[in-house]
């Protein structure tokens, strides 16, 4: 029986851009790396970015992270500040 979800897997173009992007403006820790790819944690969560064809697609597929509302905007602002484009602003009901 599954017991949780061990990690998720992102093709990159650039390795070394996507790791200062995720562990210096999203603060992913590093904790393991190779030629052609990355083991990254945020909270339970395990991250593998391993270089690959990109393509880019039309689907809906995304990944949502956790943060507390009073710290929402700020970071919002740090993420603008750090040049990363708002795709579309989501919002979800309830909380």
């Amino acid at each position: 029986m599954l017991t949780g979800l061990n990690h998720l897997t992102l093709a990159v173009s650039n390795l070394a851009s996507s790791l200062d992007f995720y562990t210096e403006t999203l603060g992913f820790i590093p904790k393991a790396a190779w030629d052609h790819g990355a083991y990254l944690s945020l909270g339970e969560l395990w991250l593998c970015l391993s270089v690959d064809t990109v393509s880019a697609g039309n689907d809906y597929t995304h990944y949502a992270f956790t943060i507390p509302g009073n710290q929402f905007e700020a970071f919002v602002e740090r993420l603008r500040a750090a040049g990363v484009t708002e795709w579309k602003r989501n919002k979800s009901e309830g909380n």
